[in-house]
């Protein structure tokens, strides 16, 4: 029997527009890729080995690329986006960037011993074939190094929204994004075959003088809807009015700064290779990304 097709929750599409906008000011709301990408790198440079060609799968404008590219622990650094705006701000950067679509990469054979991938991973639909794609395009012993935002992404908002439009609407249609959780990616990292599979979390709070604003950074940064056509309804005015009243009421600081809570899942796993220590049971992923990453660039 053939496997079911996974449901198609984001329209590649309109992922690829929402970057195109955006890629003309990206660099004014790219905090948390920033920061992420940086996060990335320190892991990279945690392993104790130089590679030989790495590539930063959903580059955005490249600045994964661009900041490990300057930590020199990669011979070559190359990078790939769906979004042809953000492709040429990453080779007007000097990047070797080429239009790709993250949900299906056709990686080359025995090209890349590490692949990187920042704030990208959470519009594929097919989380689970993407990871087995990106582990088979790896040469053996080759490390993967993701982060994506997990399910604690948001929850304010969220909350709002449901709450805003069973209210006036009296009903609830999709919003916001589906995400991922902790320990669904270590699972999922498991079964696409990675070896020592690792997944840990870090929640960044941000702080916003009002709820707006975030909305505003969220268009910002290509991470507005894109959900598949037919999924979600248009959002009445009422619905986000009353929203954005629920979310001072309810998520204020004393000084009267919204907070919005950003989960970052990391994820890590090496290509099979002869010698590898041999890989957990399922569910039991829950060491320290980093400190597997550094030991098996020490075992290599």
């Amino acid at each position: 029997m053939t496997p079911a097709a996974p449901p198609r929750l984001f329209d590649r599409a309109r992922v690829a527009r929402n970057r195109d906008r955006a890629a003309p000011r990206y660099d004014d709301y790219a905090f948390l890729k920033e920061r992420v990408s940086r996060d990335l790198a320190d892991r990279v440079q945690d392993t104790p080995r130089q590679f030989e060609c790495a590539l930063d799968l959903g580059c955005h404008d490249g600045r994964l690329a661009r900041i490990l590219a300057e930590t020199g622990r990669a011979d070559t650094v190359e990078a790939s986006d769906l979004s042809p705006a953000m492709v040429s701000m990453a080779r007007a950067a000097g990047i070797a960037a080429d239009v790709l679509d993250e949900e299906t990469p056709a990686l080359p054979a025995d090209r890349y011993d590490l692949v990187v991938s920042a704030l990208s991973l959470h519009w594929v639909n097919d989380l689970p074939g993407t990871l087995v794609r990106i582990r088979q395009g790896l040469k053996p012993d080759g490390l993967f190094l993701g982060a994506l935002f997990g399910a604690g992404t948001l929850a304010e908002l969220r909350e709002c929204l449901m709450e805003a439009e069973m209210e006036v609407s009296g009903g609830v249609s999709p919003r916001l994004s589906p995400l991922p959780g902790l320990k669904d990616m270590a699972d999922l990292m498991q079964r696409a075959g990675f070896a020592l599979p690792v997944a840990d979390r870090d929640t960044v709070i941000v702080r916003y003088r009002d709820p707006a604003r975030l909305l505003s950074d969220l268009k910002g940064m290509a991470e507005q809807s894109a959900l598949a056509p037919g999924m979600i309804r248009p959002l009445p005015r009422a619905v986000l009015d009353r929203a954005l009243a629920l979310y001072r009421e309810r998520h204020a600081d004393p000084d009267g700064c919204v907070r919005a809570t950003f989960e970052i899942v990391h994820i890590s796993g090496w290509a099979p290779a002869p010698g590898q220590p041999k890989p957990l049971k399922p569910g039991s992923a829950r060491a320290s990304l980093a400190d597997a990453v550094r030991q098996q660039g020490k075992d290599a």
